[in-house]
């Protein structure tokens, strides 16, 4: 296959990999090596595809692929005039900007189920659904199609509870699983009323044609609300946030790291509604400050839940929240000063920045530590933090990959954490430095929730209740050692992350005119 026909099919590719190799390993995959196999090699094949599509994207512009069509890159048929009824992946910078997370989250877990999860039963079962996990979540940051969209979130939702559910915990598992489902079904029908909604208005479900024809009507912002809430709630955003701590706690850690980044694909989501399919129908300063409330929020909330915590998992789970408020505060500042040429050049195009920079950083920092409780329950068999102690004895490595990951939640330098809440301390303190101070104040909250786990899982005595006398096997420490290397190396430098992938990201996202052009011409 040459180059050139491998970036034409690669949107096609980047889906059908995982796809394929989730169908294939309740088949195959019925021995520990062939599972390991078909799963690793397909999410390394997937990893590599991404890649490659990002760096296709970012240096020759906006990717065009239609499923179905007489040429991939042809996306309005010329004779008809119209936006044909396909799958249409547009991917712009924003979406290879995502894309990128998945491949580099997805492979570090992959590479750490080799061995945390090979002492239960059913795995195949495991690998399927969390390889069709993977393909639900890629295609939700590269379709440029509202109702595929739609099937896209299910496909990761249903997958999710899957796997929430894969351990049972005595019916604990179960129980958050089926919160999941139940929220996550209700999510998508908002979705799936408002895509109706457009479907009925403007005969189309592209998001470039319809945000070209959008009228803002009664219909059109009923559709919104409903588009937001759904999204709100699917990113763990307070005060939508009540499945979020149930499903990561029970969830098996590799799939916790995992569903931390489908919570980020429905936050750009959330975004590419805001700024590309409504744009400048909207009124910008309204629309930034609920957004930037949903993010206060979830910083204060989620912070303020978290410290109480005993569970090592509910407490990071809550964290998880928090940080997405960061997320929300970032963009919701960019949001509210698009009106404002001059406050935009100043400080709101970096509030963005720093709230697109924070996205990418805290899916490794997040996942990084999610690994380490998932390897601190690996060696305790217990999630109570007061049942452990001493584990810095022997779990050297851990320990150190846990001080890397609870550094940069709490924004200590030189680690990523810091890189991104410092762009977005400096761009929202000068639109309010109240909402800058109190961001502040959540990150030395959550770094002494953070001391207090560490004290409380790795100081002290050895206690006897369980092995301490080993460190979790090698591909688990690689997994993690992998984000907690990128962790390190973006906080040292920092300056050409942002000003290659993230910049570009952040331009892409509030240039709702050039997505339309670009679809409109075909690419």
């Amino acid at each position: 296959m040459s180059w050139e026909l491998l970036r034409l099919h690669a949107p096609a590719l980047l889906i059908a990999v995982p796809l394929v190799a989730s169908f294939a390993m309740p088949i195959l995959g019925r021995t520990k090596l062939s599972r390991g196999i078909i799963a690793l090699g397909a999410m390394a094949l997937t990893s590599c595809i991404a890649i490659f599509l990002s760096y296709t994207v970012y240096t020759s512009g906006v990717l065009l692929y239609v499923f179905g069509a007489e040429s991939p890159a042809l996306s309005i048929p010329p004779d008809s005039g119209g936006i044909p009824i396909r799958i249409i992946f547009t991917i712009d910078a924003l979406s290879a900007f995502m894309t990128l997370i998945v491949a580099i989250v997805g492979f570090s877990v992959f590479l750490y189920s080799m061995s945390s999860d090979q002492r239960h039963t059913g795995l195949e079962g495991y690998y399927t659904l969390f390889l069709m996990m993977i393909a639900g979540i890629l295609g939700m940051v590269n379709t440029g199609d509202l109702f595929n969209f739609f099937v896209f979130l299910e496909i990761s939702s249903l997958a999710g509870a899957g796997l929430v559910a894969f351990r049972i915990e005595k019916g604990k598992a179960v129980e958050g699983a089926l919160k999941f489902a139940v929220l996550s079904t209700m999510g998508a029908l908002l979705l799936l009323f408002a895509v109706g909604i457009f479907y009925w208005q403007y005969d189309a479900l592209n998001i470039a044609a319809i945000a070209s024809r959008m009228q803002f009507s009664l219909l059109d912002q009923i559709a919104l609300v409903m588009l937001v809430a759904a999204l709100a709630m699917k990113c763990g955003s307070v005060p939508l946030h009540f499945w979020t701590p149930d499903a990561y706690s029970m969830a098996p850690s590799s799939v916790t790291a995992m569903l931390v980044v489908s919570s980020q694909a429905s936050l750009y989501g959330l975004f590419r509604v805001i700024f590309t399919l409504y744009g400048i129908k909207l009124d910008w300063v309204t629309v930034g400050w609920i957004v930037i409330a949903l993010g206060m929020l979830s910083m204060f909330v989620g912070v303020t839940m978290a410290i109480p915590q005993k569970d090592v998992k509910r407490l990071m789970a809550y964290h998880a929240i928090s940080q997405t408020g960061y997320m929300l505060l970032g963009v919701g500042v960019g949001i509210a000063v698009l009106g404002d040429p001059a406050s935009l050049q100043s400080y709101g195009m970096a509030a963005i920045d720093g709230g697109l920079f924070h996205i990418f950083n805290h899916a490794m920092y997040k996942g990084l530590l999610f690994l380490t409780a998932g390897a601190i329950i690996y060696v305790t068999g217990t999630r109570d933090m007061n049942a452990m102690g001493g584990l810095g004895h022997r779990m050297k490595y851990t320990m150190i990959f846990f001080m890397i990951g609870a550094l940069a939640i709490a924004g200590i330098p030189p680690f990523n954490g810091f890189a991104s809440k410092l762009v977005i301390y400096e761009s929202v303190y000068r639109f309010s430095p109240v909402l800058a101070i109190i961001a502040m104040l959540v990150s030395i909250l959550t770094l002494a929730s953070f001391v207090k786990v560490f004290h409380s899982v790795f100081m002290g005595p050895e206690l006897p209740e369980y092995d301490t006398g080993r460190e979790v096997p090698l591909p688990m420490l690689l997994g993690m050692g992998l984000l907690a290397g990128i962790v390190i190396v973006i906080g040292i430098f920092p300056a050409p992350f942002i000003d290659h992938l993230v910049a570009p990201a952040a331009q892409a996202l509030v240039n709702q005119a050039g997505y339309i052009s670009a679809v409109a011409g075909g690419g």
